[in-house]
């Protein structure tokens, strides 16, 4: 199978890259009350109220730190098409394989290099 030109590759891909991108901008801002620091007033939440919240706090931190490292890896996807390396893997230069991308359109790696 001859591979892909970059222009077909971009039109298949960069709407989906664009959007995931976009859904992650929007959660992480509708989620921004869930990371504020916790109020710490003894006089009107008790002790095990507090301990909750902070474990959900640090849970909403911990996500958003996994969403801000796919939004880097969705950037960097966006960025390889632009410089017409998308869909290559970076370590042996073959093309990924639609199955891949169509998974993970952010993959860096093929199945063989992956392992």
């Amino acid at each position: 199978m001859q591979d892909p030109s970059n222009s077909a590759l971009s039109d298949r891909y960069r709407p989906q890259l664009l959007e995931e991108q976009e859904e992650l901008r929007a959660t992480s801002e509708a989620t921004i009350a869930d990371r504020k620091p916790v109020e710490l007033d003894q006089q009107s939440v008790g002790r095990l109220s507090r301990m909750d919240a902070l474990q959900n706090q640090a849970m909403a931190a911990g996500t958003e730190a996994r969403r801000a490292a796919r939004g880097r890896a969705l950037s960097a996807a966006l960025g390889r098409i632009a410089a017409g390396e998308f869909g290559y893997c970076d370590r042996c230069g073959d093309f990924i394989g639609f199955a891949r991308l169509d998974l993970d359109p952010a993959a860096v790696r093929c199945m063989s290099c992956a392992r």
